[in-house]
């Protein structure tokens, strides 16, 4: 591939940034250059995403763009799930779309599965775990309260959608993210006109879903002159964050599963078609929408919060430790007894150290002694979740799992991957870091037709990055200090 460019604007809840990639003879180089803050705001009791702030901002990311001389060939935009803006008949923003944050969706599922359809229905119909802040029950919250911008919406679109249509003048309803809203039909691919209508009044409020790698239109004429950038494409990319990330896993084929591991990790496997069994409904895991219509069949794992409740104590305490630090220590001991990181007392206690100890201590093991074995504690003790939870996801699998992949964060930590390596008997393959906008940037160049497929780019990504595989009963190896 000729050297090309490409703008992704990657959204999260505390952050944003904008990242101009180039591709130029199998190599990957990424560069930020605009990061900003995003945080929901609370006005009267009620938190809002400021999502003319968003555009502001994105705005100053293709500026930026401008200012170097490059024009990308597209621009995608991902960012988390379930949230959602209104638009009016004459297509004005309606405001500000609520945040996942606040408070009012507490109760609702309760409250949905006595008076609309059982929980067990609803799962038959859309595959997603249940979240107080699912999409569904947003919208029947703001339906019992009245909200003046659902009465008159013409359409509602989730978030990465809703900033493309700013950019752009142009709608579309992008299945990853669609599927986070417990509102899709995983085997129609197409939103569940019935279930909506029951949730808000509206069967009509979300459009049919386009997949990742759709050109949704070009940059307004207003920010063409202002960016200096010119009528660039904006693409569908996976909305998600997670359905992005996932899709920059450097796989040679569907048998493998992947952990998106950082404060939370999400393993799953990428399959055909959705898993609705009742295992699974029982299991907690949950059907989202992949790249080219697949399904990301996964569950949420407590993932790095306990290593960074515990960081945090021992801050207060004047003890710092660097993450190679704590790999260094967890090598150093020996302590082999085990806590279940999915327990909802490691949820938010006031003292994540105490809890760790009560924990073990009303079970008859033995407390940890020294720092090094808490951090040893902690990181074997997530191997472990992972080989229960990859156990529960062979059995539901359409075929057999011989590889996972680790991307995000946690992918750097040789410990851990060592022993989650050894833990599930498979190869673990790292990398990369920045899988969300890597995988983001790939589904832009399958939009413009630059790669043709998912496993097209996915064998770019397994050239142009470095990746560490972790086989079970290797030897642990130092990572080198920079």
């Amino acid at each position: 591939m000729a050297k090309t460019s490409f703008l992704a604007i990657d959204l999260g809840a505390t952050s944003g940034r904008a990242i101009l990639a180039t591709l130029d003879e199998g190599k990957l180089e990424m560069n930020e250059i605009h990061r900003f803050p995003n945080a929901a705001i609370n006005i009267h009791g009620k938190f809002y995403w400021d999502v003319f702030s968003l555009y502001n901002e994105i705005k100053k990311g293709l500026k930026a763009c401008g200012a170097l001389g490059v024009k990308p060939v597209s621009i995608g935009i991902d960012t988390w799930g379930v949230d959602f803006g209104y638009v009016s008949e004459d297509g004005a923003v309606l405001g500000l779309p609520r945040a996942y944050r606040d408070p009012y969706t507490e109760g609702a599922p309760e409250d949905f599965f006595a008076n609309v359809m059982p929980s067990e229905e609803l799962y038959s119909k859309v595959g997603i775990q249940v979240m107080n802040f699912n999409s569904v029950f947003q919208l029947y919250r703001q339906r019992q309260e009245g909200s003046g911008a659902q009465k008159i919406a013409k359409k509602a679109l989730f978030m990465p959608d809703l900033l493309s249509f700013m950019l752009t003048g142009k709608m579309v309803c992008e299945y990853t993210i669609a599927s986070t809203a417990a509102l899709l039909n995983p085997l129609t691919k197409d939103i569940d006109r019935d279930l909506l209508e029951k949730a808000c009044g509206n069967r009509d409020l979300f459009d049919k879903p386009v997949f990742p790698g759709t050109v949704i239109g070009t940059l307004s004429d207003e920010l063409a002159s202002e960016s200096g950038l010119g009528k660039v494409p904006v693409v569908a990319v996976a909305g998600h964050d997670t359905a992005s990330a996932v899709a920059a896993v450097p796989a040679e084929n569907e048998e493998f599963a992947y952990l998106s591991s950082g404060t939370w990790s999400l393993m799953g496997i990428e399959t055909p078609a959705p898993v609705l069994v009742p295992k699974a409904m029982e299991a907690n895991f949950t059907n989202e929408g992949g790249v080219e219509g697949t399904t990301r069949f996964l569950k949420n794992i407590t993932g790095m919060w306990i290593i960074e409740q515990v960081r945090k104590q021992w801050k207060k305490q004047e003890k710092t430790y660097s993450y190679p630090d704590m790999v260094d220590m967890a090598m150093a001991s020996t302590y082999d007894y085990l806590i279940n990181p999915d327990d909802p007392c490691f949820a938010n206690p006031a003292d994540m150290l105490a809890t760790i100890e009560d924990y073990l201590v009303s079970r008859g093991y033995p407390a940890p002694a020294s720092d090094s074995d808490i951090i040893r504690l902690i990181y074997r003790s997530l191997s472990n979740r992972y080989k229960e939870v990859l156990a529960d996801l062979q059995s539901m699998a359409p075929f057999k799992i011989t590889k996972l992949h680790v991307i995000g964060g946690g992918s750097v930590n040789p410990f851990m991957n060592q022993c989650t390596a050894d833990m599930l008997g498979i190869p673990v393959v790292c990398g990369p870091t920045e899988a969300t906008a890597i995988g983001n940037i790939m589904i832009q160049a399958q939009g413009v037709g630059l790669v043709k497929d998912r496993w097209d780019y996915r064998k770019l990504i397994a050239q142009a990055i470095d990746l560490k595989v972790y086989n079970p009963g290797d030897p642990y190896q130092r990572q080198e200090r920079k």
